[in-house]
């Protein structure tokens, strides 16, 4: 049988079946969200704003690369932002008693410590930026500890547009252009996270346009949308024993292509229209490489994520590199995002 998520794109016999268990999950989020409009579930109030980069629909949009162009953006304005993230496949706090003493909760990503207590992307926001990054699965820990124990000024969330306990001075959505928002239902008969009409209330939509083009009824609004592509670096070796390369050096060539994000098609296809010729190795999401994963039969070149490499940085490995993407958007977009801080206020 197909993954479940084979289904979301289109509305068919699998997802009218799971319909009715759609619209519970959108009125128990809807209804969360309204207690805590109301004040019946409690924000907390933090002194420095938090601007949010999220999507409601479910992983794999851009948020990294977006939060790494937003970081250098306040940065060249002038700010020190910090970053907080949930740390999604850190080691959890479910640990041995000597390890729950030495790593609880929130922590900040340091990049000497073993990359398994952090995440992935917290790893490569924090190599990127080298900005304070905290993680923590209650953001709201992760945004006092940042309050308490850095010189930040503002504090951008990856992820956490619904993570309504931590109060958002500014939020933006990501959305992949080319997927949208798929079959427009939510979980689980469709990817969503909240309705589209959670789309009304937040400050900026970027569309990323690397992912496919924007169908013709999107029009994009002045001032509240924007789009973002990527820019492909060179390729950076895992090794010191090799040197750094560039696609075209790999063109008409066999590698191995190796990605465990969340959608390992796209990486392979942006090589494939490179001219590169792929033995594919998708692997879940946040994977944790072992470097056995990563020693094939075929003696050919290995290509990956940068996300993946920041796990492999102690491997042994030669003729690997990893392929750093950089996001662009319109620099409107920053300037929006900086008259909007001017105005913030406890």
């Amino acid at each position: 049988m197909k993954p479940l998520t084979q289904y979301w794109q289109s509305l068919n016999f699998v997802s009218m079946v799971l319909f009715p268990f759609s619209l519970l999950f959108c009125l128990l989020v809807s209804a969360r969200r309204f207690f805590y409009r109301l004040g019946w579930l409690k924000s907390n109030s933090p002194r420095l704003p938090v601007i949010v980069v999220g999507n409601i629909y479910i992983g794999g949009n851009g948020k990294t690369p977006f939060v790494i162009w937003l970081a250098e953006q306040l940065k060249a304005a002038g700010y020190k932002p910090g970053i907080v993230s949930r740390g999604y496949g850190a080691l959890s706090e479910k640990q041995t008693a000597e390890q729950q003493a030495e790593h609880t909760w929130p922590r900040q990503v340091n990049q000497t410590q073993d990359s398994r207590l952090f995440g992935d992307e917290p790893l490569l926001i924090q190599q990127s930026t080298r900005c304070p990054v905290i993680i923590d699965p209650a953001r709201s820990r992760a945004v006092a500890k940042i309050e308490n124990e850095t010189d930040c000024d503002v504090i951008i969330s990856d992820d956490g547009l619904q993570h309504y306990a931590m109060s958002r001075f500014i939020e933006i959505n990501i959305s992949d252009a080319g997927r949208l928002y798929g079959n427009g239902l939510c979980l689980p008969a469709g990817p969503l996270r909240e309705r589209q009409s959670r789309l009304k209330s937040v400050d900026y939509i970027v569309y990323n346009i690397s992912r496919g083009k924007l169908p013709k009824p999107v029009v994009m609004e002045h001032g509240r949308e924007f789009v973002m592509s990527y820019e492909m670096c060179a390729l950076q070796p895992l090794s010191d024993n090799c040197q750094a390369m560039t696609l075209d050096d790999f063109k008409g060539k066999i590698v191995h292509a190796v990605a465990g994000i969340g959608d390992p098609g796209q990486f392979f296809r942006l090589l494939e229209n490179s001219g590169l010729k792929l033995i594919e190795h998708p692997f879940a999401d946040h994977y944790q490489y072992k470097e056995q994963d990563l020693v094939y039969e075929e003696p050919y070149p290995i290509i990956m994520t940068e996300k993946d490499a920041v796990k492999c940085q102690s491997f042994t490995l030669t003729e690997c590199w990893y392929l750093p993407i950089k996001a662009k958007v319109d620099s409107a977009l920053a300037s929006n995002i900086i008259n909007q801080l001017k105005t913030y206020s406890i």
